[in-house]
């Protein structure tokens, strides 16, 4: 694979790749994009596939990805209303890179220090 070649080095503040890792920093965001990559999903069942999450997290997290078109929130006219979660073709994506970043990591579970974890 070529290397992206930029003109000029961004600063964090702009840069694309800076912008995606903090937003997958956030915690739960990259639990409910997993969840959702197995396939839509109804607010409760994410709720409870996400043991300890808050609805108001739950809630900001679906909203945020909402925004970012990773995921669309479809509404059944049913009685009650049904509402339905789906990761968005470009949400699949991001799974598909989720999946090959922990696939990564299981196989370098075996390796001294090969966790990363943030420094001191």
């Amino acid at each position: 694979m070529e290397a992206m070649q930029l003109p000029v080095a961004p600063s964090p503040d702009v840069c694309p790749v800076t912008q995606t890792l903090a937003m997958l920093g956030t915690r739960w965001t990259p639990l409910v994009i997993y969840h959702l990559h197995q396939g839509p999903k109804r607010y409760g069942e994410l709720q409870r596939a996400l043991r300890g999450i808050s609805p108001k997290t739950l809630a900001e997290r679906l909203q945020a990805l909402e925004q970012q078109r990773l995921i669309d929130r479809t509404v059944y006219p049913d009685k009650p209303p049904r509402v339905e979660y789906s990761l968005t073709p470009r949400g699949r994506q991001l799974g598909d890179i989720l999946d090959s970043i922990n696939q990564w990591i299981a196989g370098s579970a075996g390796e001294q220090g090969s966790s990363l974890r943030p420094g001191p």
